[in-house]
């Protein structure tokens, strides 16, 4: 039995869990062009109604018994395992994501994050409180109770069940807006994995839309907590929306993350670490490493060697074979990701392998030379691209790494791992790898940027999501009424 069904053309998804009266549009395959599914899509009057609904649901949902929850949480995990093959495929035509990515996407993350959640169900959730008085008091944590998530295209699966799953484990319902280019991977394999695990009807509403259905979604009274991922400005707008009407709102947005390699690195070990922290999923990751800031002892090799990388890797449809790399999202993308390359030549860089594209497919591009004006260097790029500075002391790696509004993750690499952690207290960041490259992501680990980057550990670990989810409320009981002069 299939999750989704086999037929790719033609199918128009519209459960009882898709919110669309906006009509339906067609999922394209980005490394072909084609169209895959149609899609029903909702408009913003859909969000009130879907938000009513689901308040509805809340209740009753968050009155179960953990266990019941729980039980939901893990079938939605087998579920996940179960039907990995399917959902990798969708990932791969839908999104471009590289086979192997995709099942990074499903069995190391979506699975473990619903076995996170199920723990989740069952964790403590108050403490005792001493009283100068006799009564008993406490604090507790009670579900927020709608919760919206909006999710982004690039690893749909991930940025979305990393919201969706503890918070419907902590008893709330979900409105989720994927981007309208991956609904189906990133959301409507969520609504039937859900669906199938026994959800109860009314807690999951899909929402596939733009900027105005997203709109709305923070706008409406009975959507309490906002989860957003997406580029910071998209977020600026969402937290001045959300703090006008006084709504909790959780951002992971954009990086410009760095990797500092020292002198005593392997050179060719560090340039491998680099390029797949550079060019995974073409570098349409948050976390990708967005800046390469070497020893200048070392520099010139290290550049040379990541290019030799790059020139090595494979671009092409990942749903035709083993490739490293696969097509970027749609042609707005790509066009921003080389006028980034052609603006940082143009201001002094050199291109030392890369730098064109056939259709979607761009190739891994490293540049050198790099004035630290140069846009591949000062912007977040969201694409194939790795350009290489070197520094001459620690003090410099530190302003270097520093030097920049975002703070999402950083990298280390040093054969001196002592060194490498003394070096990282010196740069904020909200994820710290020494030894690894930026690209780091576990279902336990709290996650999260600074500056820039978001506000903070919001997703990940039993400690950030309860605090994302829930609401602290006191309680207090006493045995009899008290005395009062009044």
């Amino acid at each position: 039995m299939t999750l989704l069904g086999t037929a790719w053309q033609g199918r128009i998804f519209s459960g009882g869990w898709i919110a669309g009266s906006g009509g339906e549009y067609d999922a394209v395959e980005p490394a072909t062009g084609n169209a895959l599914v149609k899609v029903g899509a909702a408009a913003p009057a859909d969000v009130a109604k879907a938000a009513a609904a689901a308040r509805e649901a809340q209740r009753e949902w968050a009155a179960r018994p953990y266990d019941q929850r729980a039980r939901v949480l893990r079938r939605a995990a087998r579920l996940f395992e179960d039907h990995g093959d399917e959902i990798d495929e969708w990932l791969v035509r839908e999104s471009g994501a590289t086979r192997a990515f995709a099942q990074f996407q499903t069995r190391a993350v979506a699975a473990e994050e619903c076995h996170e959640a199920a723990a989740l169900a069952a964790h403590p959730y108050g403490e005792l409180l001493r009283s100068s008085q006799p009564r008993l008091s406490m604090a507790r944590r009670v579900p927020a109770g709608v919760v919206g998530v909006i999710s982004p295209f690039n690893a749909p699966v991930i940025l979305s069940i990393r919201a969706i799953a503890p918070a419907l484990a902590l008893g709330n319902a979900v409105l989720a807006k994927p981007d309208p280019r991956t609904a189906v991977c990133g959301g409507v394999v969520l609504a039937r994995i859900f669906e199938e695990a026994g959800l109860p009807d009314g807690l999951f509403h899909l929402l596939p839309g733009g900027a105005d259905v997203g709109a709305a979604l923070v706008e409406d009274p009975l959507v309490r907590v906002i989860a957003f991922t997406g580029s910071t400005n998209a977020g600026r707008r969402i937290a001045a929306a959300a703090g006008e009407r006084l709504k909790r709102v959780h951002l992971e947005l954009g990086g410009n993350s760095a990797l500092v390699v020292l002198a005593d690195a392997d050179v060719e070990q560090a340039a491998s670490v680099g390029a797949f922290g550079s060019f995974n999923h073409s570098g349409q990751i948050c976390m990708a490493t967005g800046r390469h800031l070497v020893a200048a002892e070392i520099a010139d090799d290290y550049a040379a060697a990541l290019a030799e990388h790059a020139a090595k890797l494979t671009v092409g449809n990942p749903a035709d074979g083993d490739v490293a790399l696969g097509p970027l999202i749609d042609a707005g993308q790509r066009d921003r990701v080389h006028s980034v390359v052609t603006g940082s030549a143009e201001a002094g860089a050199k291109i030392a392998t890369g730098g064109t594209y056939e259709d979607l497919f761009y190739r891994p591009t490293v540049l050198t030379d790099v004035p630290l004006t140069a846009p591949a260097y000062a912007q977040e790029v969201f694409g194939p691209v790795a350009p290489v500075v070197p520094f001459s002391t620690m003090d410099e790696a530190v302003r270097l790494a520093g030097g920049t509004e975002y703070g999402l993750s950083l990298g280390i690499l040093t054969r001196d791992a002592a060194r490498g952690l003394a070096l990282a207290e010196r740069i904020p960041s909200g994820l710290v790898h020494v030894n690894d490259q930026t690209v780091n992501d576990e279902a336990l680990a709290p996650f999260g940027g600074v500056g820039d980057s978001g506000t903070g550990s919001r997703h990940g670990g039993a400690q950030a999501n309860l605090e994302a989810f829930t609401e602290t409320q006191w309680v207090t009981v006493r045995g009899d009424l008290p005395q009062y002069p009044f």
